[in-house]
């Protein structure tokens, strides 16, 4: 099956000339579809500065650290800066020792503005937590350490000056910094929510038309965002949840067991196993640890993330509605569950549609695009971007994961393929160069220089079996595959740049708290002799994004059938004027009925209308079951906004209930605009297979 990927997909990327395209939120026609971006943005913090955003997020172990962007219209992000080039607080920032600092580095930081200043505050395991200040996003950023043990902290400035932290996990502290950042005033920390209050981390901590709020995600029973909110920043504090099970039709995937965080460095040889996807729909899939911003216009929106398999965990925006006086995430009539896709925040600007980094490398600029960060701290005089290639010297290390100098990238999903070039004429006996798809476990591919010779090889560290054969030629094209809808992956190589064999092929990915952090594409070089070695040369990084191009996932002007993914039927109007579906047994169904033509009303809405011309699907009720119906005339409650759900899958949100249509699949009951959302298997009744109609396909 990922052959195909390699090989089949890569020539229609060469057909049809989309090398440069990328995933990007905005439609381009007024709407957006979540994710914003489909690589790994964890942790994310967003604050308006007049009529900028700025988000930043978490990087671990990763240098350079702590990404920041810049966004106008909260859709569309560019690139600022990261916000240090190395943080060495140690051995374990150099790769040294058992453990280094995998998954143990820069965690869920808080950015604030206040008075002229840029602050951003972290927590680091075992060294405390780190305040960064500038004047400029783009810095320059001064660093103090404050020490203390708090972690997934919210920061508020009060309009007194005083500055206050929220921290903890179930139990929620208040503590307050000094004002020059030199520790926390003593005897001030205290507990704010008792235990057993429903909340949980990654807070954030805001003061809103006088009162104090915490959002923070809640992970007891299941993943949600829960509220409190207080008079004074001590409290008492009452509770609520603002979004529940909300999963846009994505379900967990696969987990690397017994490494977390605070494990050794796993080596080659190790053992390896993976949990499954859990029945358990929404035990921490769902959206969670986010916040809140306001628009100028008075608008609110909210961030948050969500785990998305082995590509790590991604960042998704939703409205927010303010109803008694608590911050919803979603619209009037369906609070707590947020659309996948929906209309741009009216910031007033229009921005052309753009992802925040240029992926592609040639390596011909005299510095690595931002997009690359280094695992761990790098060896500086050990690497070099000279005559148009990336050279990386080859240091000592046991594998792969103690080796420094490791460049990497997040994977990009649902699915992408890298491929880089490799001249491995400078190795040296002992050293191995190539690519990486780095994660614990991983899985590389590369060249091998050997007494016999140079070898291509491949490694297995699951099943740590390895591969070699001769290499003919000192250049040679290595190749990454990844479906992280399936968390599966293969890897391919090519003596000619155009002719690849895949080496490793049903590759099983997974996401872990070892690195923390989702599957990286990686390029890497060290010596196995315990020696200072030679020296590779990559060349023409690419990545290549089969599902990153949307603009036919809305088929308006075409002819489409409706398949519900939970039983398998086609949708069909009946002569009643009920939207049904196939298998209810009516004498009066026919094939005809199953057609519907998309017109395109804007912004991603539109009107369905039976093909042959009998009327338009039409919400009829507000109340209880949100009828959908056969009109004959259009109305407002013929509009319905497309949910993209990729893979051929959309929803219809109607825009006169702000709910989904569906039904339920055991029962003979017509479809009803009343559905919430759907399960993360999208097989509850909400979610369709739609098919451009044809006389071809009128058959199956």
């Amino acid at each position: 099956m990922k052959k195909i990927i390699c090989s089949f997909l890569l020539g229609l990327y060469t057909l049809c000339g989309i090398y440069a395209q990328t995933w990007t939120a905005d439609n381009g026609n007024g709407t957006f579809t979540n994710p914003l971006f489909y690589d790994e943005f964890t942790d994310p913090d967003l604050i308006r500065v007049g009529t900028d955003f700025y988000m930043v997020a978490s990087s671990m172990h990763a240098m350079p650290g702590l990404p920041l962007l810049h966004s106008k219209d909260l859709v569309n992000w560019n690139f600022v800066t990261y916000v240090f080039e190395t943080l060495d607080l140690g051995p374990d920032f150099h790769l040294e020792g058992k453990k280094g600092v995998y998954g143990n580095g820069i965690w869920a930081p808080c950015i604030r503005y206040y008075n002229g200043k840029f602050y951003i505050f972290v927590n680091i395991n075992g060294y405390g937590l780190q305040v960064f200040i500038a004047d400029r996003p783009e810095g320059p950023w001064t660093h103090k350490n404050m020490g203390g043990t708090i972690y997934d902290l919210g920061v508020l400035f009060d309009d007194d000056g005083r500055i206050y932290a929220v921290h903890g996990y179930d139990e929620v502290h208040l503590i307050e910094i000094k004002p020059d950042f030199s520790g926390y005033v003593e005897g001030s920390d205290r507990v704010i929510i008792p235990k057993g209050s429903a909340m949980g981390e990654g807070h954030h901590f805001y003061k809103i038309n006088g009162k104090y709020y915490i959002i923070s995600a809640d992970y007891a029973p299941v993943g949600r965002m829960q509220c409190a909110r207080a008079d004074r920043p001590e409290g008492p504090y009452e509770t609520t949840v603002i979004s529940h099970r909300e999963t846009m039709g994505n379900g967990q995937g696969w987990w690397t067991q017994g490494y977390g965080f605070w494990s050794d460095i796993p080596d080659e040889g190790d053992k390896f196993t993976f949990q499954p996807p859990s029945d358990n729909y929404f035990s921490a899939v769902p959206l969670h640890q986010g916040g809140i911003v306001d628009l100028p216009n008075g608008e609110w929106w909210g961030f948050s993330m969500m785990d998305m398999r082995s590509v790590g965990r991604l960042t998704y925006l939703s409205p927010v509605t303010w109803k008694n006086g608590w911050p919803y995430f979603g619209v009037e009539g369906n609070l707590g569950r947020s659309p996948r896709t929906w209309f741009n925040p009216d910031t007033g600007v229009e921005t052309e549609p753009h992802a925040p980094y240029q992926r592609d490398d040639d390596f011909s600029s005299d510095k690595l695009n931002p997009v690359w960060q280094w695992n761990h701290i790098p060896v500086d005089s050990k690497w070099k971007v000279t005559k148009g290639t990336l050279r990386l010297h080859t240091l000592p290390a046991r594998s792969l994961m103690f080796a420094k100098n490791t460049l990497t990238q997040r994977a990009m999903g649902p699915e992408s393929t890298v491929t880089v070039e490799l001249d491995a004429s400078a190795l040296k006996k002992g050293d191995v160069a190539g690519l990486a798809l780095f994660n614990t476990p991983y899985y590389w591919i590369g060249a091998v220089r050997t007494a016999e010779g140079l070898m291509l090889r491949f490694y297995d560290m699951v099943k740590n079996v390895r591969t070699d054969e001769p290499l003919a030629s000192d250049k040679v094209w290595l190749r990454a595959c990844g479906d992280f809808r399936n968390d599966i992956a293969s890897m391919a190589y090519s003596t000619n740049g155009n002719d690849f064999k895949t080496i490793g092929e049903g590759l099983r990915l997974g996401y872990q708290m070892h690195t923390f952090q989702g599957v990286r594409y990686a390029l890497f070089a060290y010596n196995t002799n315990g020696k200072k070695g030679g020296y590779a040369k990559f060349d023409n990084f690419t990545v290549d994004e089969p599902l990153a191009d949307r603009s036919k996932n809305l088929p308006v002007g075409k002819i489409i059938t409706l398949t519900n993914l939970a039983n398998g039927e086609r949708a069909w109007a009946n002569p009643h004027g009920m939207l049904h579906h196939a298998a209810s047994g009516s004498k009066e169904f026919n094939e005809a009925s199953c057609r519907f033509l998309v017109h395109d009303r804007g912004k991603g809405r539109v009107a369905l209308e039976a093909a042959d011309g009998s009327g338009f699907l039409t919400v009829t009720g507000l109340g209880l079951s949100g009828d959908v119906r056969l009109m004959k005339k259009e109305s407002k409650a013929s509009l319905f906004l497309w949910q993209d759900m990729l893979w051929g899958n959309c929803m219809l949100l109607s825009l006169h209930t702000n709910r989904f249509v569906g039904l339920n699949p055991l029962t003979s009951e017509p479809y009803a605009a009343d559905w919430e959302g759907t399960r993360p298997d999208r097989k509850d009744g909400t979610v369709f297979a739609w098919e451009v109609y044809s006389e071809e396909n009128a058959s199956k």
